[in-house]
């Protein structure tokens, strides 16, 4: 599968690629996940926030959003379509959110993620360590976890 990868500062998003993530976001968080809660939560624009795309065919297939809280980062809304789970696309766009971070920001800022409990032992295999106990998010069972430089 070839990707066009792309991370976008928010102000460099177009109409098309805010709608595009957005849907995608929707439709398996909302629908697919049968979870109702405010996605759009007034942080895709703000700040330093960057936004990590795979594009194949002008159709989005992988998403990963970095939200920068000044003394540490944290990488969310980690999404692939459905037809290309179990591709390696998902590595691959943890690899690139990764990448980002140390790109953008200082080296040392430790980087946060909320992952679905299910997802421990793949955020594991990059390097991410659980911190705490399971816990509720909108009835999905999640975990916090950190990579620390």
């Amino acid at each position: 599968m070839r990707m066009n990868w792309q991370d976008l500062h928010h102000s460099q998003l177009t109409c098309e690629q805010l709608y595009q993530i957005l849907k995608l976001r929707n439709e398996v968080f909302i629908v697919e996940q049968n979870c109702v809660y405010p996605d759009i939560d007034g942080q895709d624009l703000m700040a330093e926030n960057r936004h990590i795309m795979a594009w194949q065919d002008n159709q989005l297939c992988a998403y990963a959003r970095i939200l920068n809280h000044h003394n540490y980062l944290s990488i969310g809304r980690v999404i692939t379509v459905p037809n290309a789970r179990g591709s390696g696309i998902g590595y691959k766009l943890l690899e690139q959110a990764i990448n980002s971070c140390k790109k953008h920001w200082a080296k040392d800022l430790a980087i946060y993620l909320s992952a679905q409990a299910h997802l421990q032992k793949f955020y594991s295999s990059f390097g991410f360590i659980a911190e705490g106990d399971v816990y509720d998010e909108d009835g999905i069972p999640h975990i916090k976890m950190v990579l620390k430089s």
